[in-house]
């Protein structure tokens, strides 16, 4: 999914894996290893995201203006709406880098309205257009499943949506929003020009220039490519710049739901995606989950980044499990 990336340190150390590391009966590994601050009594159902992620697949690719799409922002609608949240649709004829009028629909689920303080959860939706990083030339033009990228995050949004239905612990309200037109950034094949980096994130921007949301979000959570198979998290440069202290509460969870050996300590690129236009735009600080394979040949996002291998082959319960529950931990700290 997502879009352009700056290396800014290509670390050769991988995660180290914790000698605590158990296995769970539905499969899901974890490292107890820093279990002790534990808040959340909320269990992330890896295996019920697992399937929120394989239904948006079975729509197809659901790029801009293609027939997945549409189905899929009614599926998103009315899932969150299933779990009590109120939903509504911001829609915006968009323009992508060649011109091309895109409808773009920024969906927007809020739990707990009456509740002022509010934190936010965010992914995209929407899927690339172009397979522009697969191996073979022949696939450049054809439109990705994206099943990573970026379903995953959806599908950890609409799983923690269905636990905090019938929650009465958090402190917080929440405010899911599934960015739209976030993959027609400028392809691989054409020529870089100067502010190619603003043709990606389009919704995003959108959202942050016409902020539906009041009272505004105290902060934001991007969930971005969050199920793919042997995924580590690195702290991203921007969302240090911005959101510091989010990050740490991030990565801090992470240790204390036993998930420390996805969530790496150290830092990793600066990457142009959803939460740049929260942070410079909105002034909302809004920390990105992506993650960062800093021995990958093929990309920093890992091997099936914007290839037709993006499906759910490639989907893994057990980073499902280690982004949602971390992210279960933060919310019910607040």
């Amino acid at each position: 999914m997502i879009t352009s990336v700056l290396i800014i340190a290509a670390l050769a150390l991988g995660p180290a894996k914790s000698l605590l590391q158990q296995q769970d009966k539905s499969g899901v590994i974890t490292d107890n290893s820093g279990v002790g601050n534990l808040v959340t009594t909320l269990q992330f159902d890896a295996d019920s995201a697992y399937a929120f992620t394989a239904a948006q697949c079975d729509f197809g690719p659901r790029n801009m203006n293609s027939d997945g799409h549409d189905k899929c922002k009614k599926w998103i609608i009315n899932k969150f709406r299933s779990y009590g949240c109120e939903v509504m649709s911001q829609d915006a004829d968009l323009r992508g880098y060649d011109g091309t009028m895109l409808k773009s629909s920024n969906i927007i689920a809020r739990h707990r309205t009456d509740i002022d303080r509010r934190i936010m959860l965010c992914a995209h939706w929407d899927s690339r257009p172009w397979a522009d990083n697969d191996p073979d030339p022949d696939n450049w033009h054809k439109p990705i499943l994206a099943a990573n990228d970026a379903a995953s995050g959806v599908a950890v949004m609409i799983e923690i949506a269905r636990l905090l239905q019938a929650d009465s612990t958090l402190n917080v309200g929440v405010d899911f929003v599934c960015f739209d037109a976030e993959d027609w950034g400028t392809p691989q094949w054409e020529e870089r020009q100067p502010g190619d980096d603003n043709t990606w994130a389009l919704g995003a921007q959108y959202f942050a220039q016409n902020m539906p949301l009041v009272p505004t979000p105290q902060y934001g959570i991007l969930l971005d490519m969050v199920g793919g198979e042997n995924a580590t998290f690195y702290r991203e440069v921007y969302s240090l710049k911005y959101a510091r202290d989010i990050v740490d509460r991030i990565w801090d969870a992470s240790r204390e739901v036993g998930q420390s050996s996805f969530f790496i300590y150290e830092e990793g690129g600066a990457i142009t995606d959803d939460h740049v236009p929260l942070n410079t735009i909105a002034r909302i600080p809004t920390a990105d989950i992506i993650p960062f394979h800093p021995n990958c040949r093929e990309s920093s996002f890992g091997s099936t980044w914007h290839t037709l291998a993006d499906d759910m082959s490639n989907i893994s319960r057990n980073t499902l499990k280690a982004v949602g529950q971390t992210v279960l931990q933060v919310l019910s700290k607040e």
